[in-house]
């Protein structure tokens, strides 16, 4: 199984999605950035190296809130989520190919990975 960390990060009162690039698997589709934990790394560390990757800015107050196994034909995802906040930096895009910033009440209006 798969371990991949999944960073919620809240702003405003609004929270970050980003669309996994077209050439990527399940690409055109949204998620909550983050990534594969790798061998022995600290699933908190290991989101915060991701999200510096991937969107180039740092994250904190990183919080537990949910796991989620999900079974795909191939292989098997245990998705860990946490609450975040960004401690700095202005979102750049590296991995992905489009951002918004929404209520939680409008996340369902988006095609999710």
């Amino acid at each position: 199984m798969i371990v991949v960390t999944a960073a919620i990060i809240q702003k405003d009162g609004k929270i970050l999605d980003t669309r996994r690039s077209p050439w990527k698997h399940l690409g055109g589709y949204w998620e909550f950035q983050g990534g594969n934990v790798e061998g022995q790394e600290i699933w908190e560390e290991c989101l915060v190296m991701e999200i510096l990757e991937e969107l180039v800015i740092q994250i904190s107050a990183l919080k537990f809130f949910m796991e989620n196994i999900h079974h795909y034909e191939t292989k098997s995802i245990r998705l860990l989520g946490y609450w975040a906040t960004i401690e700095r930096g202005e979102i750049q895009l590296t991995d992905h190919d489009d951002f918004r910033w929404m209520t939680l009440t409008a996340l369902h209006t988006l095609e999710w990975a």
